[in-house]
């Protein structure tokens, strides 16, 4: 395949979309400028957390139930800032997510509840990062948890038939947008959208706890995906187009 000689921010926006992440702060760390600018542009979005991150201390001593809903409080402050519609807490255990059917059927009934056109996600091919370092096993099974409850789960009316009976009619998801990936083939310009996803991050408290330094670095790594397409800040990301805009596509 032919790499493309010039590069462009990204212009296709949802009417609706829904970020799907494993943990308190992961929205934050990953496509929160994409969300804020979409937001802004008039879409509405939504946030559901796989688990409420009761493992992310260093004291084995802390209670975990405290932890998470220490975590939970701060993800709702980072989610009014960005401006997501809600936030669903899904309350599966940190550290040991996995990607089953009753995850596959939460995910499921969010999906059909908010109806979407894209859903947003880790990737789940990330098992290593190219700079080094491995992917947290949460992100992973998140990531791929998301993938099979967009397709083809949420837009088969057979799948888990209690939520159609329940009135949760299928759903197609036209498109996913997966961060943190070594193959990423999109940009999207958060310039005018980046100071706050840093204001977000800081709301992790229990999490960040040199606030300033984190924002240094955040503007780094945007600075250095904006350099792909001629923008002072950027975030990346790897889109499959499921339905494209022409053709609604095989099931």
């Amino acid at each position: 395949m032919t790499e493309p000689t010039a590069l462009a921010d990204h212009a296709w926006r949802p009417d609706r979309f829904m970020l799907i992440v494993a943990h308190p702060d992961d929205a934050d760390f990953g496509p929160a400028g994409t969300a804020a600018r979409w937001i802004d542009a008039g879409s509405e979005g939504w946030l559901v957390c796989c688990t409420s991150g009761d493992q992310g201390g260093e004291d084995p001593d802390a209670d975990p139930l405290e932890l998470a809903a220490v975590r939970e409080a701060e993800q709702r402050t980072a989610a009014a800032i960005i401006g997501y519609a809600g936030i669903t807490f899904l309350h599966q255990p940190d550290g040991a997510l996995a990607n089953d059917l009753p995850l596959r059927e939460h995910l499921v009934r969010e999906i059909r509840t908010f109806r979407p056109d894209a859903v947003l996600a880790t990737d789940p091919d990330t098992l290593f990062y190219k700079g080094g370092g491995i992917n947290h096993t949460d992100h992973r099974a998140a990531g791929l948890a998301a993938v099979d409850a967009v397709y083809p789960a949420a837009r088969n009316p057979m799948a888990f038939p209690s939520l159609a009976r329940s009135g949760l009619a299928a759903h197609r998801v036209r498109r996913m947008y997966l961060f943190w990936s070594d193959r990423a083939d999109t940009w999207v310009d958060v310039g005018a959208t980046l100071d706050r996803k840093i204001d977000a991050l800081r709301a992790h408290a229990s999490q960040i706890h040199d606030p300033d330094a984190l924002a240094t670095r955040i503007r780094s790594w945007a600075a250095e995906e904006g350099a792909a397409i001629g923008a002072e800040a950027a975030e990346a990301l790897r889109v499959i187009v499921i339905d494209d805009d022409q053709d609604e596509g095989p099931e």
